[in-house]
């Protein structure tokens, strides 16, 4: 507690000024110091020039701020025990620092801190007050520090690298911040090309490439400066030249960019093994297509991935990735690895099952529009039936108020037919809304799934990871690996089309070559015909 005898004060001033975005907001240095010495002439006391401490120096942490440790060296040698500064998160955004502060006032050796809006002495009620200002302070450091790691992480999951790009590319400068985008420099990146290309023959090393690059082609970095030998290394090095990025560094999360790449994945590959053929290779990890989405038929575990990379005695490499059991339920597990390869063939194989003629997706469109043009009429019924209703509601919502104005009937009377009158409003509101989204719904959905069909076998063996990923994942749920087969439950939406696929061939079959629109009339009329197909036409209108 204070003493109760005469204190002799003397006043140290402390300003401090980051240049963290927490402290985008925060009074300039100078701007500080006047309102120190604005204080401090208030309470009619002066601040020396040496007991005047300003520093452009972090809180977050401790032991940073040299001209701090020198503020408290004084306090603790009594040279000084007062403190005066513009706000409490100036001396502490660390519990640490705030303890220090907090124990020199219990010690009695820092009698005060004084700010505009409030004098903090050694009472329980004031330590109190500025450890939770200084912590308030802290807890918006750590949720400003949240919401921009979230932040740059939804940015990766965007396939856009959250950071400075390498060589051969720039941030957008003129874009919204949080929402920029990397744009290649298509001369650097020609040149970084004619690098890789280099490499890839085998018969140059990444120091003679340099050479070459700076010398006879005249690379220069955007600043000007010529390429170091680290430069070099990490670019024949990065995986973001075969359009993906690991984000954290070296966290094991990977993602794949939506900017240019310049290599391919293989010859990315082939770079690293000469460049490990110097005595100093560079582990890699991969993007895995079908991580995630696979168990184990054995033990149930995840099932990974992996890349082995092979060389031919004629200098040829090979990559080739497997997918196997992780064995953490089960280091016994006897299942072996699958090539992603065989992989793709049996997914393909899958989405052939379900595969329709082009000409059945023409004779399902004209089916479903002329069912949909029958549902119409009905349909309008329907909705004129809704309109008349709600103008009555409304009409009835008139007359209520105006009755309410005129006094027949009382404020609580009206207050209850109104909430009444509302809720009859809402359902038929609700009613509209329910009638609009059926309208040609179950049309388009058909229609979406034919054509996912149709496409779906070229955009699995060729699209890219993400499309591939996606289409695995529609095809079918429960996805078990076992005896190097992947077993698929086929969605329940696709799965009439595989009751109906070997009908609708052998009709197509019957009527080949189908170069006619008499043909093509032919066979929707034979598909009309038919019990099992018209049985998966209004499964589909249901």
């Amino acid at each position: 507690m204070n003493s109760k005898k005469e204190v002799k004060m003397n006043y140290g001033g402390y300003s401090r000024k980051s240049t963290e975005s927490e402290d985008r907001q925060v009074l300039s240095i100078g701007s500080q110091l006047d309102k120190n010495k604005e204080m401090a002439d208030k309470i009619g006391v002066r601040i020396t020039e040496a007991n005047t401490f300003s520093e452009s120096k972090s809180a977050k942490v401790t032991n940073n701020r040299p001209k701090f440790r020198e503020m408290l060296d004084k306090v603790e040698a009594q040279e000084i025990n007062g403190v005066i500064v513009w706000h409490a998160d100036r001396l502490s955004r660390n519990a640490m620092d705030s303890a220090l502060l907090i124990d020199l006032m219990d010690r009695e050796k820092l009698v005060e801190i004084v700010t505009p809006t409030q004098t903090f002495r050694n009472t329980p009620i004031d330590k109190f007050m500025f450890s939770l200002m200084c912590n308030q302070a802290k807890m918006e450091n750590d949720k400003k520090g949240v919401d921009v790691t979230r932040g740059l992480e939804k940015k990766a999951k965007m396939g856009v690298f959250p950071g400075k790009p390498p060589l051969g590319y720039k941030n957008d400068k003129y874009a919204e911040k949080g929402n920029k985008n990397i744009d290649s420099d298509p001369e650097a990146l020609l040149i970084i090309r004619k690098m890789f290309d280099l490499m890839l023959t085998g018969n140059y090393n990444q120091m003679k490439i340099r050479e070459i690059a700076t010398n006879e082609w005249g690379y220069r970095t955007p600043k000007g400066n010529k390429l170091g030998r680290s430069t070099i290394y990490n670019m024949l090095s990065n995986t973001f030249y075969y359009g993906a990025f690991e984000y954290p560094m070296k966290s094991g999360n990977w993602y794949e960019g939506i900017h240019e790449a310049i290599i391919t994945e293989e010859e990315y590959d082939k770079v690293q093994y000469l460049l490990g053929k110097a005595g100093r290779p560079r582990p890699k990890n991969h993007i895995f297509a079908f991580i995630g989405m696979m168990k184990c038929g054995e033990c149930g575990a995840s099932i990974t991935a992996e890349t082995k990379i092979k060389k031919q005695k004629n200098g040829n490499v090979h990559n080739y990735i497997y997918y196997h059991c992780t064995k953490r339920v089960d280091p016994n597990c006897s299942q072996g690895s699958l090539e992603e390869k065989e992989l793709v063939k049996q997914v393909s194989k899958e989405i052939e099952s379900v595969e329709m003629p082009e000409e059945f997706h023409s004779f399902a469109m004209k089916w479903w529009k002329k069912e949909n043009e029958e549902e119409a009429t009905k349909r309008n019924a329907v909705v004129s039936s809704q309109q008349r209703a709600y103008k009555a509601c409304l009409a009835k919502i008139d007359g209520l108020m105006e009755m309410r104005a005129g006094g027949e009937i009382t404020s609580q009377e009206y207050t209850e037919k109104k909430a009444e009158l509302y809720v009859q409003r809402k359902d038929l509101e609700k009613q509209f809304g329910d009638t609009g989204k059926r309208i040609d719904q179950w049309e388009k959905t058909g229609d979406e799934m034919l054509t996912f069909i149709e496409t779906a076998v070229d955009k699995f063996k060729n699209g890219p990871l993400m499309t591939r990923k996606s289409i695995l994942s529609t095809l079918g749920s429960d996805l078990i690996m076992k005896d190097k087969i992947l077993r698929i439950d086929i969605d329940k939406s696709l799965f009439p089309l595989k009751r109906i696929k070997n009908e609708v061939h052998e009709i197509k079959e019957r009527l080949e070559p189908l170069n006619t629109l008499e043909k093509q009339a032919q066979f929707n009329l034979l598909c009309e015909q038919s019990p099992l197909v018209l049985g998966y036409m209004d499964s589909n209108h249901d």
